[in-house]
């Protein structure tokens, strides 16, 4: 027989998640939240997931949100508990991924009397979350009607704003109070604002007059119309179309390799490759060297597309476009001429000088991060969806060919802390499996991402261990400081193996060319297990790899 919460904005709550199909539930364990805990995991509409520590918690969230697209509810106990969602929140907000974040908390009056597991819960995500609402506890005047459209409002801002909400809801003991039966509950009727974008003839006139347009991708989800619609942009070499790895587009005509290209610009060169007209889609840019040219660049109009965020990025912001790029592209390739421009076929030129070199210095790579990031481009199976780690694995994932893949990041913050339980969360809902590439450091970091018993069997990970965080050799600066050994860079001899026993993965460890190439089929091969696959490169000399690299390309 069912036991359901005797709490009535519990029940409340999960009647209007029910109604709007928020149906993915994160729970950690507490006690303050067990009201939701013992009711959502009764309600068949649901499907409840217990992951113990809230940062990685709130991390699967967002991870499982990017597969499903759509939002999902993580539900925590009070106190640090709330806070250690920051990470996770932070990251949701500047990626757009819809949280529904559900913190349990005291009673109102409990706050700063130094009672347990007490802290200022409420607004605490204010900065980084599209809206901060607190229930009324049950026995409160009008609580019912209060908590019934408080809920609603909050929900139906967490689908119009693609971004985290947060709910904060004070329970008062008992806590455990149960009922068989749930009372009946009216439908509720949804107000979800639309999209209502309408082109502007300006802007029609604008890419008439505009000689040299440029389009730049950011970070997207997968998106085949958006593809469809830049393949024909650049068709007929109408426009340059700049893409990275997590972009997720794909045409043989669009510039995917981007600091390949623009490695050694002078300040001729940005003048001679500057756009007139710029157009960006997508959010974070990893490139920095893009950010560079396109700031140095100055172009005369920059036209921003974007539901959420407008930022000038480049100095030049001239149009905030907010809609969806698919929307924007769809209203403007009905009203414009797809004539060739002689802009591309500069581009082109370049590209075509900068791939010649880079296959070049391939040929003669040694065994290193740079060899190890070609070698997975080229044999990771084609079903598979890549996750990255940040830090050096975007960056190296950006110089190789990975375009055939759905590729996933964190660059809303671009952190390391919640990579490996961003993509657990991800593989959970995924048919197709996932393989996640990260660094050392980044893996580490969120070990407590392995600490998930819904991980799938035909999950893989691929370490690359470099015993220190590589990156800090390969920027300016951290090199020339005597703090960069030990508190900069952090030099280490630890390895994965004891803990891929200990969270139930098979472990293949390589230290060299000739295992790596002997080992990678297998690796692949279904099994019972999930896998990972750790590969030590602390005897290579990663940052002068790839710092001859960039010089082979001039």
């Amino acid at each position: 027989m069912k036991q359901f919460s005797a709490k009535r904005s519990i029940q409340i709550l999960a009647h209007i998640l029910e109604q709007y199909g928020i149906d993915k539930i994160i729970i950690s364990p507490g006690s303050r939240n067990a009201p939701l805990a013992i009711h959502f995991s009764e309600i068949d509409a649901f499907q409840c997931y217990s992951i113990v520590d809230e940062r990685s918690a709130a991390f699967v969230g967002l991870g499982i949100s990017k597969s499903i697209r759509k939002p999902v509810a993580i539900t925590c106990t009070s106190g640090s508990a709330a806070a250690n969602y920051y990470p996770a929140i932070v990251e949701a907000f500047y990626q757009n991924i819809p949280l529904l974040v559900l913190t349990a908390d005291r009673p109102s009056d409990y706050v700063d009397i130094f009672d347990g597991q007490t802290i200022r819960q409420k607004n605490i995500f204010q900065q980084h979350s599209y809206g901060d609402f607190e229930l009324l506890e049950d026995d409160k005047d009008g609580a019912d009607d209060y908590n019934f459209d408080t809920i609603k409002k909050a929900v139906e801002l967490c689908f119009e704003k693609s971004g985290p909400v947060h709910i904060n809801i004070p329970l008062a003991e008992p806590l455990y109070n149960l009922v068989e039966e749930l009372p009946v509950m009216p439908a509720v009727e949804k107000t979800i604002k639309k999209d209502n974008y309408e082109l502007p003839s300006s802007l029609i006139a604008d890419w008439h007059t505009s000689k040299r347009i440029m389009i730049l991708a950011g970070t997207l989800l997968p998106n085949p119309e958006l593809e469809t619609q830049l393949s024909q942009l650049v068709k007929n070499h109408t426009v340059v179309v700049l893409t990275e790895m997590n972009s997720n587009l794909q045409h043989e005509k669009f510039f995917a390799h981007i600091d390949r290209y623009i490695t050694d610009f002078s300040e001729e060169d940005y003048h001679t490759y500057a756009p007139d007209l710029l157009i960006t889609i997508g959010q974070n840019v990893v490139s920095k060297r893009v950010k560079q040219f396109l700031r140095k660049a100055k172009p005369k109009q920059h036209w921003h597309v974007d539901p959420y965020w407008q930022p000038d990025t480049y100095y030049a912001l001239s149009q905030k476009i907010e809609t969806k790029p698919e929307v924007f592209f769809a209203q403007l390739l009905n009203s414009i001429n797809l004539e060739p421009r002689p802009y591309f076929n500069l581009w082109d030129i370049l590209k075509d000088k900068k791939d010649a070199k880079h296959e070049e210095f391939l040929n003669r790579a040694p065994f290193s991060d740079f060899y190890v990031f070609k070698i997975l481009s080229e044999n990771i199976p084609e079903k598979y969806k890549i996750h990255f780690s940040n830090s050096s694995a975007i960056r190296y994932a950006q110089l190789f060919d990975y375009q055939k893949f759905d590729i996933f990041c964190n660059r809303g913050t671009s952190g390391i802390d919640g990579c490996t339980s961003t993509a657990m969360g991800f593989a959970m809902m995924e048919d197709d499996p996932t393989i996640l590439i990260t660094g050392d450091l980044s893996f580490f970091y969120d070990i407590n991402g392995l600490w998930n018993k819904y991980i799938p069997p035909y999950t893989r990970i691929v370490i690359f261990n470099n015993g220190e965080g590589n990156i800090f050799r390969i920027i300016p600066g951290p090199s020339g400081t005597n703090a960069l050994d030990e508190f900069i860079a952090t030099e280490h001899h630890k390895n994965a193996e004891l803990l891929a026993k200990n969270f139930g993965f098979d472990y293949i460890r390589v230290e060299d060319e000739l295992s790596l190439d002997r080992v990678l089929p297998n690796f692949y091969k279904p099994d019972s297990k999930p896998k990972i696959l750790e590969v030590m490169t602390g005897e290579c000399n990663n940052a002068d790899v790839l710092k001859q690299y960039f010089e082979a390309l001039k």
